[in-house]
C-alpha cells in the first residue's frame, strides 16, 4: 500500500501533462472549418462560336505531268549517249544514237543512182520534144526517178529511228545503257517525267459528289514536307462512281516548280466542302458515357453536367450541334474529379 502511494503523483502528473499536450494540439474551430472538403480546382473555356470549314479528306498518288520511258524501235548498237543522269531535257533534244553507218551508206547509193535517174530523165525530156524518144520511155525513168526517192524516204525514216529525241521538256531519270550496249525494241534507256506541273489522282465518296467541282482549290500534304502546304486545283470529276467503293475518282493539278513533289509520292488531300459557323469547345472538356457525350457547365461556382451532340471534329476542337449555347463556361481540366452540383474553383479568369 505505501508503494502505491509512492507512485500515485507521478502517475497524476503524467496524467495531467498529457491532457495539457493534447489541449495546445487540439484544432480550433476555425482550423476546424479551413479542412473542411473545400472547392475543386478547375480550369474552364468558353463555347465559342466560330467559323468551321466542313472539309473532305483523301489520300492520292502524284503522277507526272507527262511521263514516258525512252526506248529504242530497232535492234542497234549504242554509239553516243548525249545526256546524263538526272538532267533536264528540252523538246527534241538528242538523246541516243544508235549505229546508223549502214543506213547512211544505203542512201549515198541511192542518192547517186538518183542523180544519174534524174540526170537520164531530163535527157529523155529533151530527146521527147523532138519526138526522138517514145512516151512509154519517159514514164518508165520519171517513175525510177521516184522510185529512188521512195526508197531514200524509207531509209531516212528508218535513220530517224536510230536517233532518239526527247518527245517532250522534262527531267531525265538513270540511264539504263552504256556505250556499246546492244539495245532491243522496247529496251529501257531512261525515264522522262514532266513534273513542273504533278498531277494527282484521289477517291471521294459519292457523299461528297455534289460539292466537288473543275476548278476548286484543293490542298495536299507529303510526310517528306510535313510543315509545307501545296496547293491546286481539281482538273477533272471522274465521269463514274465506282459500284464495289462507292467513290468517284478525282483528278487535280499542283503546280511543282520548285520540283519538290515526285511522281509516286503518297500525298494527304483536304478539300474545302462548305465553312459553317459553328460553336466549339475544347475536345478535352467532353465527358463520353457509353455512346453519349457530356460536358461540366460551371454557373456561379457550381456544375451542371448537360449532355451535348458533337458534329465535325478538328484538332482540339469538336463542332456542338445541341446542348450548349454560346458564352457557357465549360470545365476542361478537372473534368474526373467534379460531378453534378459540385462546388468548383475556376482558376483561369474569364474562361481563358
Amino acid at each position: 500500500m505505501a508503494k502505491g502511494r509512492i507512485f500515485s503523483p507521478l502517475i497524476i502528473a503524467a496524467a495531467l501533462l498529457a491532457a495539457f499536450l493534447l489541449y495546445l494540439n487540439w484544432p480550433s474551430e476555425s482550423e476546424t472549418a479551413t479542412r473542411a472538403p473545400s472547392a475543386t480546382p478547375v480550369r474552364t473555356a468558353v463555347v465559342r462560336q466560330q467559323a468551321l470549314p466542313i472539309s473532305v479528306e483523301a489520300l492520292g498518288t502524284a503522277i507526272a505531268n507527262e511521263s514516258v520511258t525512252i526506248t529504242a524501235q530497232q535492234a542497234e548498237m549504242v554509239t553516243k549517249l548525249a545526256f546524263d543522269d538526272g538532267d533536264i531535257a528540252k523538246k527534241g533534244q538528242l538523246l541516243v544514237e544508235l549505229d546508223n553507218r549502214e543506213e547512211l551508206a544505203r542512201i549515198n547509193e541511192l542518192e547517186v543512182g538518183l542523180a544519174e535517174a534524174k540526170r537520164q530523165l531530163s535527157r529523155i525530156k529533151n530527146l521527147r520534144k523532138e519526138s526522138a524518144a517514145s512516151e512509154q520511155l519517159l514514164d518508165e525513168q520519171e517513175a525510177r526517178v521516184q522510185s529512188f526517192n521512195a526508197q531514200i524516204d524509207v531509209l531516212k525514216s528508218q535513220l530517224s529511228d536510230l536517233n532518239i529525241y526527247a518527245p517532250f521538256a522534262g527531267q531525265l531519270g538513270i540511264r539504263q545503257v552504256s556505250l556499246g550496249s546492244l539495245v532491243q525494241p522496247g529496251n529501257p534507256i531512261t525515264t522522262l517525267d514532266d513534273i513542273a506541273k504533278i498531277k494527282v489522282d484521289f477517291s471521294v465518296s459519292e457523299t461528297h459528289l455534289a460539292s466537288l467541282e473543275v476548278g476548286q482549290t484543293m490542298r495536299a500534304r507529303s510526310v517528306a514536307y510535313p510543315d509545307e502546304v501545296f496547293e491546286g486545283k481539281i482538273t477533272t470529276v471522274g465521269s463514274r462512281v465506282d459500284p464495289i467503293t462507292r467513290s468517284v475518282l478525282v483528278r487535280g493539278i499542283i503546280d511543282n516548280a520548285q520540283a519538290k513533289l515526285r511522281p509516286g509520292m503518297l500525298l494527304q488531300i483536304l478539300l474545302e466542302k462548305q465553312v459553317l459557323q459553328a460553336l466549339v469547345v475544347p475536345e478535352k472538356a467532353l465527358v463520353p458515357n457509353g455512346d453519349k457525350q457530356f460536358v461540366y457547365v460551371v454557373n456561379n461556382d457550381t456544375v451542371t453536367q448537360k449532355s451535348v451532340e458533337i458534329g465535325a471534329r478538328r484538332p482540339g476542337f469538336v463542332q456542338i450541334l445541341s446542348g450548349l449555347k454560346a458564352g457557357e463556361e465549360v470545365i476542361v481540366d478537372g473534368t474526373l474529379r467534379v460531378r453534378d452540383k459540385s462546388t468548383v474553383r475556376v482558376l483561369n479568369a474569364n474562361g481563358e
